[in-house]
C-alpha cells in the first residue's frame, strides 16, 4: 500500500510540483493551500507532511504545533519546504516539532531523497 503524504503550500504551482514528484514516485498525495485547510483534511492515515512556512490563515509553524498536539499524528515526520533559510526560523520550526527543512528552490530528487530517508 502506498504511503500518503500531505503537501501544504499556498502556491498552487509549488503544490503541483511537489504533488507530481511524489505521485510519480508512487506516493498518494493530499494537497492543502494553508495550515487551516491542512488540519481540515487531516483525519485519515497520513504518513508524512511537507509544509511551507509562510502561508495565509495559518503558517507552517502553527500547523506543526497543532499536528503535534493530536496524538494520532504526534510522531509523523513533518518537513518544512520554504524559502526561509535563517537559522532563527529553522530553530523555531525545530522547536515546534519539524523533522527536517528543505530550502526552495529545490530539485525533485532532493525532495524524494528526504522523503525516502524520513519514511524508512
Amino acid at each position: 500500500m502506498a504511503k500518503t503524504i500531505m503537501t501544504v503550500d499556498d502556491s498552487a504551482s509549488v503544490r503541483q510540483m511537489v504533488s507530481m514528484t511524489l505521485k510519480n514516485a508512487g506516493y498518494d498525495v493530499i494537497e492543502a493551500g494553508d495550515g487551516k485547510q491542512a488540519l481540515g483534511k487531516l483525519g485519515g492515515p497520513v504518513d508524512m507532511i511537507v509544509t511551507d512556512l509562510n502561508m495565509p490563515n495559518m503558517d507552517g509553524i502553527e500547523l506543526i504545533r497543532q499536528v503535534r498536539a493530536n496524538p494520532k499524528y504526534k510522531f509523523i515526520p513533518i518537513v518544512m519546504l520554504t524559502t526561509e533559510s535563517q537559522a532563527g526560523r529553522k530553530q523555531e520550526g525545530k522547536a515546534a516539532g519539524a523533522t527536517g527543512w528543505i530550502v526552495k528552490p529545490f530539485k525533485p530528487d532532493q525532495l524524494l531523497g528526504v522523503v525516502q530517508k524520513v519514511l524508512r
